[in-house]
């Protein structure tokens, strides 16, 4: 299906990437750039969440009755 960006080299991908600043900006793109920082800061703190043991649910040195 992608088989034609084994032949992507550099003077084409240095054009399309002239083309999207010519389009969108360096101002759009730094925005983007920064959302796409704070959306992978977010998803590391989700995924750490999750690779945590969950203390809370089950205590066996809990203290309780």
């Amino acid at each position: 299906m992608f088989g034609f960006l084994h032949n992507i080299g550099t003077a084409e991908v240095v054009i399309i990437a002239a083309l999207i600043i010519l389009f969108f900006g360096g101002k759009k793109l730094s925005e983007f750039a920064q959302g796409m920082r704070e959306s992978k800061k977010e998803f590391k703190k989700i995924k750490e969440e999750l690779e945590k043991p969950e203390e809370t649910k089950s205590n066996p040195s809990g203290g309780g009755s």
